[in-house]
């Protein structure tokens, strides 16, 4: 197996195994090991037509120490049960979830890059409705599954500051809609935006809150942070997505003395930001050195030596360092694949 660790993209890679799980007549089966990268599903499946679709993403790190960590996997199970409330799916339990996670993990152990080349093993745990129904109704069926595949990161440029665009024609999600929970209806009602914003060489776009434009929503694919002084600032709203790693950062930025806001941001007072960022478990933290409002053409630019800013630096590191096993993990975060 020849893979160049060091210049991996973030996309789909093909491993060795995945594994599924039914969810038939009201209970969970067995888990089983596949070798495919496909899937029999039913044309009329409630997945294809009425959205039932619900997904997770985190990561597998090599330690130092050469053993692998799963990072707060607790927190991925307890978000992919939000969403199958949220689009009426069976909801996956604890014991299912890590049995899923640390088997895929470990028959798949040789694709987890070594140590300290920025890579990682991504994990893609998948919920779906399987079952056939005509009418819009709840699936009777649902598979979960879990594939894995070694990535780069998220953006191109990695940890290096990239430019974002402010857009207002488009919404990410409506107001009292699925916004806060992590189904396929958000993503693909964000393509748009996405592709016109890399086309026009933004690395990403920054949503509006829907209802009224004058908030921060979410950074594309990621959440969003500002500091100010020593304050982490983040949006708070009912259609941002609760990410794992926004969380993680919050409390990070809480032990190293730092005021910590999670509230409605809005597009004018991020010109006093000294640092702004999108954080996510695919982008860990990307710092941004310009955002362009599109409809106003506005400019706000930070790392003006071309850097990412000493606060955000500070946090990158000490949660990498924590998943990869270089620093303690006095959290508590880190599983060890044994």
């Amino acid at each position: 197996m020849d893979i160049n660790w060091k210049d991996l993209p973030f996309g789909y890679f093909k491993t060795d195994y995945n594994v599924r799980c039914y969810h038939r007549d009201g209970k969970w089966g067995e888990l089983e090991i596949s070798s495919s990268e496909h899937i029999n599903i039913h044309m009329a499946a409630t997945a294809l037509h009425y959205g039932q679709e619900a997904f997770e993403g985190m990561k597998a790190f090599r330690g130092k120490d050469g053993k692998i960590r799963l990072f707060r996997w607790e927190e991925n199970a307890k978000r992919i049960r939000r969403s199958g409330r949220g689009v009426m799916m069976a909801e996956v339990t604890d014991e299912l979830f890590i049995e899923a996670i640390t088997k895929v993990v470990k028959l798949n152990e040789k694709y987890v890059p070594p140590y300290g080349l920025g890579a990682s093993l991504y994990i893609r745990p998948l919920l779906i409705g399987s079952g056939p129904e005509v009418g819009v109704k709840p699936s009777s069926e649902y598979l979960f599954m879990v594939f894995v595949g070694p990535v780069g990161p998220y953006f191109k440029e990695g940890f290096n500051p990239v430019e974002l665009q402010i857009i207002s024609d488009y919404d990410r999600a409506s107001p009292n809609g699925t916004g806060h929970i992590k189904v396929g209806g958000n993503y693909a009602a964000s393509l748009i935006a996405l592709d016109r914003g890399k086309k026009e060489g933004f690395a990403s776009v920054i949503f509006r809150s829907a209802a009224d434009k004058d908030y921060i929503d979410e950074a594309g694919p990621a959440n969003f942070f500002g500091i100010k002084g020593n304050t982490y600032i983040t949006p708070d709203s009912d259609s941002i997505l609760p990410s794992i790693t926004n969380m993680s950062l919050r409390r990070l930025a809480r032990d190293m003395g730092m005021k910590v806001e999670k509230r409605p941001v809005t597009i004018d007072e991020i010109v006093d930001f000294d640092e702004v960022g999108a954080c996510g478990t695919a982008a860990v933290i990307s710092p941004i050195k310009k955002i362009v409002c599109r409809d106003t053409g506005k400019v706000f630019e930070y790392c003006k030596d071309g850097k990412a800013g000493p606060i955000s630096t500070k946090l990158y590191n000490a949660l990498k360092d924590i998943q990869e096993g270089a620093a303690d993990d006095p959290y508590g975060w880190n599983t060890i694949v044994e």
